[in-house]
């Protein structure tokens, strides 16, 4: 049997990831640019007690994370209970559970990034903007946005990286069921675990590395083609 020879357990495992990361990455997007601008451009009380909040899913034991989203989200807990009743949507023990704790996982990275981004663009064009007569949203969708959008890419990516790695938060939520939340890193996990699984736990860790290197490569040519002036562009 081949070394790269992928059993039907490994390719589950990696689908489930990439789909995970990407329903992480995607869903979190809207409010990492929201909460990016209220962080770079704010000025209000409770800004420092909200982007400690932002960054502590960095600082916390993703084990600590896993087990508050089980507590709060768990089918015994009051938005879990909530969920349920109201929209049949059960998070605890499904791939939409690992989404959610690769999501808050990962936001904070996505934050920073984005924020980053936001802050390097000069004020006065967004100033310029406003003065002839656009409003904050138009300044914000026509200006602030695409001079941000190397930022988002990275934040994205940064996104995408981190969700697709996540193990702590996401096996004490959704615990490690194949075919249902078990990802690439809960699959090298249970290798791990067992006589002879070295060479499966390998396959999937060169795997797992080829993907984010891919994602970083696709990240840096869509960031330089964002930053490309328009008379570059075809």
């Amino acid at each position: 049997m081949s070394f790269w020879a992928l059993t039907a357990e490994e390719w589950s495992a990696i689908q489930l990831s990439l789909k995970v990361a990407s329903v992480a990455t995607l869903a979190s997007l809207p409010l990492g640019v929201l909460t990016a601008l209220v962080l770079a451009r704010g000025r209000f009380r409770g800004k420092i007690l909200l982007d400690s909040l932002v960054h502590l899913p960095l600082v916390l034991p993703p084990v600590v994370t896993g087990y508050a989203l089980l507590l709060l989200f768990g089918r015994r807990g009051p938005i879990g209970q909530w969920l349920e009743g109201t929209f049949g949507i059960v998070l605890s023990f499904r791939w939409t559970g690992a989404a959610l704790a690769c999501a808050i996982m990962a936001f904070p990275l996505m934050v920073r990034a984005i924020r980053l981004g936001i802050e390097a663009i000069d004020r006065r064009l967004e100033d310029a903007a406003g003065t002839l007569g656009a409003s904050p949203f138009w300044v914000f969708l026509t200006v602030t946005l695409p001079l941000a959008l190397p930022g988002i890419i990275a934040g994205a990516v940064l996104c995408f990286a981190k969700a697709l790695g996540e193990f702590g938060a996401t096996i004490t939520f959704v615990s490690n069921i194949p075919g249902e939340t078990q990802t690439i890193p809960s699959a090298i996990f249970s290798y791990t675990q067992m006589p002879g699984g070295d060479a499966g736990a390998l396959r999937l860790s060169i795997i797992a590395a080829l993907i984010a290197v891919a994602a970083l490569i696709a990240s840096e040519l869509l960031a330089r083609r964002a930053y490309r002036p328009e008379r570059d562009r075809p």
